[in-house]
């Protein structure tokens, strides 16, 4: 199932500057090429990011940029296989992407863009792996079609090991009943500080689920508060941050981001308030998809398979 890859290099094109002044504040958007193609972004070491591409004429490709600056160049060239959620293991500085309907799930050196190993959990098709999460000792990806979950083992200091496929209930490989946008089942995905526990979300119930990772078992958690646009307070919910016990959660076609002050137990939470601009005022800063966050604030990437073109990184309070 792993295969580990030596020798790639990194190609690197004209930086775009949507600030030249470094003494100026970090810029609330950061305009990314025109029919780029983003969905997932990662903040790495620094202020660093990484966004990369499921446009046809980019696929795959993952620029990496500075969010004080807004400059970036690309780290790895197309590959013609999605590049989807991604998330930074500081340890290593290792790049783990969820690779879509290629089925797999890719490890990229961020700072060079070689690919380290790569992780074959399914056969090609339909949707596939969205999004990832990594904790202190595994990386867990979703899919956006499947009753699946998959981890990849991490050493201690952070180095990939076996890869595991992991059956959940088998409403994750059913369409739910939320009427705002897309249907995929599993998609965004964070984890508490010690790792013990997930929280996902089935984007088209809008329910958000907490995942043991001992006993892999899966328990509702129970949201009250907020608005039931599209049939549940976090209906759409694309990528998710946890912040403690505050979850945000993009809610895709809603053009909005809910905030969640969580339980400690993770088993309940109260929707407190949604992030709605610039998303619905600005028609350029439409559809926002998965979080990261830097210091106080917020990164939000908006999605890149639907009009309008350019898309943004888009910086958001907390």
């Amino acid at each position: 199932m792993r295969t580990v890859r030596k020798g790639a290099s990194m190609l690197v094109l004209g930086a775009m500057v949507s600030i030249h002044a470094t003494s100026q504040p970090f810029p609330d958007l950061i305009q990314l090429p025109a029919d780029f193609g983003p969905e997932g972004i990662a903040v790495g070491r620094g202020h660093t990011f990484y966004v990369g591409s499921l446009a046809p004429a980019t696929l795959g490709q993952i620029l990496v940029g500075d969010l004080r600056t807004g400059e970036f160049t690309e780290l790895v060239p197309p590959t013609r296989r999605i590049a989807a959620g991604m998330k930074i293991d500081s340890r290593t500085n290792y790049l783990y992407v969820a690779g879509g309907n290629s089925g797999r799930a890719t490890i990229y050196d961020a700072g060079s863009g070689e690919e380290v190993a790569f992780y074959q959990f399914q056969a090609p098709g339909v949707n596939g792996l969205n999004d990832v999460v990594v904790t202190h000792d595994a990386a867990y990806f979703t899919d956006t079609n499947r009753p699946f979950l998959y981890r990849i083992a991490l050493s201690p200091n952070g180095e990939p090991g076996e890869g595991t496929v992991i059956p959940l209930p088998a409403n994750f490989g059913i369409r739910g009943g939320c009427t705002v946008g897309p249907a995929p089942r599993g998609n965004g995905i964070a984890a508490a500080p010690n790792g013990k526990h997930l929280v996902s979300i089935h984007m088209s119930e809008g329910q958000l689920y907490r995942i043991d990772t001992e006993s892999l078992t899966v328990f509702p958690i129970t949201l009250s508060g907020g608005d039931f646009a599209g049939g549940a307070p976090v209906c759409s919910g694309d990528g998710l941050l946890l912040d403690g016990h505050t979850l945000y959660i993009g809610q895709f076609t809603l053009n909005r981001v809910a905030v969640v002050e969580l339980s400690p137990d993770l088993l309940s939470g109260i929707v407190t308030r949604y992030i709605t601009e610039p998303f619905q005022s600005n028609p350029a800063t439409k559809l926002p998809t998965t979080l990261a966050e830097f210091g106080n604030s917020l990164y939000a990437v908006t999605y890149g398979a639907s009009p309008p073109s350019p898309d943004f990184v888009v910086r958001l309070p907390k």
